[in-house]
């Protein structure tokens, strides 16, 4: 397994689309960076946030998720309450290749803030926007920033292909357009691959 540099990410962009829209140098002047470092890539966030909220005082249960949990938040910053949980989405548009694993960093200057970023890791087929999760662990209200860097890729190829990719399994979060809330497969149990 080898750990994918800049030009092989400039060249996966451009002839396979992997990253839409894709920056091809760190941006940096004035914002959170984003766009291509050495290797890895740097999302941003969208403007479109889903804050969760206790007004309704449901229970959060991830096999039957309420979307009363949470308030949508349009807008270039977005303000997370002390203690409290957000959900937001990239920018870019991804498309892993088959060969591929994808590790998902939260970038230090939010973790500095105590600002923690969590995308689980984008398995090989795996293609649309990503779901981003950010705490807020301080006892102060949190601002992010829209459309500016929220976290890094990192592109790990593997040695030959996978057997089964998340393509092949009709993951359910395949495509995904928007920011996804989370939802279980209720689909009778498929049969064990070779």
């Amino acid at each position: 397994m080898s750990l994918k540099n800049d030009a092989w990410i400039r060249r996966m962009a451009r002839e396979h689309k992997m990253i839409e829209p894709f920056v091809d140098s760190q941006v940096r002047a004035g914002v959170i960076s984003y766009g291509l470092s050495s290797y890895g890539y740097d999302i941003r966030v969208a403007d479109e946030f889903k804050v969760f909220t206790n007004v309704h005082s449901t229970i959060v249960d991830p096999k039957g998720f309420d979307p009363r949990s949470m308030v949508d938040v349009r807008g270039e910053v977005c303000i997370i309450p002390p203690n409290s949980f957000a959900l937001a989405r990239s920018v870019e548009y991804i498309r892993v290749p088959r060969d591929v694993l994808v590790i998902c960093l939260g970038k230090s200057t939010y973790a500095r803030c105590g600002i923690i970023v969590n995308v689980t890791p984008l398995e090989p087929e795996w293609e649309g926007h990503i779901t981003i999760e950010i705490s807020n662990t301080t006892p102060l209200p949190a601002k992010i920033y829209a459309n500016e860097g929220i976290a890094q890729l990192i592109f790990l190829q593997a040695d030959e292909p996978c057997q089964v990719s998340y393509a092949d399994k009709k993951g359910k979060y395949q495509r995904q357009r928007g920011i996804v809330l989370p939802k279980v497969d209720t689909s009778s149990p498929s049969s064990p691959h070779p």
